[in-house]
C-alpha cells in the first residue's frame, strides 16, 4: 500500500467517521461556537464508535491501529465542517495517554487507558508555562518528593479542556536544573487527579475554538501517589517525544481537512452567485485562488501522509512531521482566507460559516509549535545549518 492511497481498511474507516460525523451539521457547531457548550454529544458518538482509542494497544481496549489511521479519521472530522472544534474536542485522548500506554506500570495503564477511550474520564495536558513557551526544558513547575509520592506546585497555561478534565497529564521538574548534566534531564511525566481543591483553572478568552476552552492553570501543593508516576523519575522529557510528531502530523491533516471544507463551500458559493449576469467563478481572480488552493492542500496531505507512513514504519520522521504541520497550516490557512474572499461581504457573516473556518484555522498555523521553530528545526537538521536559538 502507497502512503498516499487509502487501502480498502482505510477508506472504511474514512467512511464510517464521515457517516458519525453527517449527523452533526453546520448549525450545530455554528451554536457551539457562539455558546462555548462543549459537543458532548458529538464527543459521545465518536466514544460510541471506538474511535478515541483508534490509536491505543488492543490489550487496552483500543483499535491498534497506527498513525495513518489516526491522521486519516481526524482529518476526515474537520472535514466534515466540524474544524478544530470538532477535531480538539476529541485530539488529546488519539495521542496524548500514548506516554502512559507506551511507559507507564502495568496498574497505571490498565486503570488509565480504558477509562479514557471510554470518554469516562476526561483529560487535560499541562505542558506549556508562560514564562517558558516552546522552550519546555526551561519550565518551573516543581514535583518534590515526599515519603508517599510527589507535591507539585507551578503555573500552566494554554491548558485545553482543563474545566471539564478529572485527569491530568502533567510534566514537572524533579531535580532543578542547575543539578542535572542536559536541561532535557530531570523532569518527570504525571499522570494524576485534577484535583480542584488544589488546582484553579480559568478560562482564556480566544478568537475561535470557543467551544473547546484553553486555560490557565495554577497549582498549589497537589499531592500525587509514587503509583502517578510514569516510567522512570527525570525522563518525563524523553517520554513527550512519543507524542510530538504524531501530534504534529495529526495538526496538518486537520489543518487540510478544514482547508478543503472551506474550498468546498467556497466553489458552491461561486457557481451560484450570479454578478453582472454570470456566476462569480467564471472569472479568474475568483477562480484561481481557489484552484491554488486546491493543489496546497493536496501537496500539503502527501507530506502528512508521508510523515504517518515513516512513523508507522518506526522510521524517523521529524522533519516530515514538521513539514506536514507548516504546510498544512499554510494551506488550510490559505483556502480558509480565499474561502471569505470568494464569498465577498458574505464570507464574513456566520451564516456560511467560513469566517468560522478562517478563525479556527489560525490554531494550525501557531500549535502545537510556531512555524519559525518548525523552519529552524528543517534548517539545522535537514540543512545542517548553525543552530539559530
Amino acid at each position: 500500500m502507497s502512503a498516499f492511497w487509502l487501502s480498502d481498511e482505510q477508506q472504511a474507516i474514512r467512511d464510517s467517521v464521515a457517516r458519525v460525523c453527517a449527523d452533526f451539521d453546520a448549525e450545530y457547531w455554528r451554536r457551539t461556537d457562539e455558546t462555548g457548550d462543549f459537543p458532548e454529544a458529538f464527543v459521545a458518538a465518536m466514544a460510541a464508535g471506538g474511535w478515541l482509542g483508534t490509536a491505543m494497544p488492543t490489550e487496552l481496549g483500543g483499535a491498534g491501529l497506527g498513525l495513518t489511521e489516526a491522521a486519516i479519521m481526524m482529518q476526515a472530522v474537520a472535514e466534515s465542517g466540524a474544524g478544530f472544534s470538532g477535531a480538539s474536542a476529541m485530539h488529546l485522548n488519539i495521542f496524548g495517554p500514548m506516554p502512559i500506554a507506551k511507559f507507564g506500570s502495568e496498574a497505571l495503564k490498565q486503570s488509565a487507558i480504558p477509562r479514557l477511550i471510554s470518554g469516562e474520564d476526561k483529560i487535560c495536558i499541562g505542558i506549556t508555562e508562560p514564562d517558558s513557551g516552546l522552550d519546555t526544558t526551561s519550565l518551573t513547575t516543581r514535583a518534590v518528593r515526599t515519603k508517599d509520592g510527589y507535591v507539585i506546585s507551578g503555573r500552566k497555561v494554554w491548558t485545553t479542556m482543563a474545566q471539564r478534565a478529572n485527569k491530568m497529564l502533567i510534566i514537572a521538574r524533579t531535580t532543578p536544573k542547575d543539578q542535572v548534566r542536559k536541561a532535557t534531564e530531570g523532569l518527570s511525566l504525571f499522570y494524576t487527579d485534577f484535583d480542584r481543591s488544589k488546582i484553579s483553572a480559568t478560562v482564556i478568552p480566544k478568537m475561535g475554538r470557543k467551544a473547546v476552552e484553553s486555560n490557565s492553570v495554577f497549582i498549589d501543593n497537589l499531592e500525587v501517589p509514587a503509583g502517578d508516576l510514569i516510567g522512570e523519575e527525570g525522563r518525563g522529557f524523553y517520554y513527550l517525544l512519543e507524542g510530538l510528531n504524531p501530534e504534529r502530523v495529526l495538526f496538518g491533516a486537520e489543518a487540510v481537512g478544514l482547508g478543503r471544507a472551506a474550498l468546498a463551500k467556497a466553489a458552491t458559493y461561486a457557481k451560484e452567485r450570479i454578478v453582472f449576469g454570470r456566476p462569480i467563478g467564471q472569472n479568474q481572480g475568483v477562480a484561481h485562488p481557489l484552484a491554488r488552493s486546491w493543489a496546497e492542500l493536496e501537496a500539503a496531505n502527501l507530506m502528512a501522509f508521508k510523515a504517518a507512513a515513516l512513523y508507522d514504519a518506526g522510521r524517523d520522521c521529524g522533519a516530515e512531521a514538521n513539514a506536514a504541520k507548516y504546510l498544512g497550516g499554510e494551506a488550510g490557512f490559505n483556502a480558509c482566507e480565499a474561502a471569505v474572499l470568494a464569498h465577498g461581504g458574505m464570507g464574513y457573516a456566520k451564516e456560511y460559516d467560513v469566517e468560522r473556518y478562517f478563525r479556527e484555522v489560525m490554531i494550525a498555523r501557531i500549535a502545537p509549535i510556531s512555524r519559525e521553530m518548525v523552519l529552524n528545526y528543517i534548517a539545522e537538521r535537514v540543512l545542517g545549518l548553525p543552530k539559530s536559538y
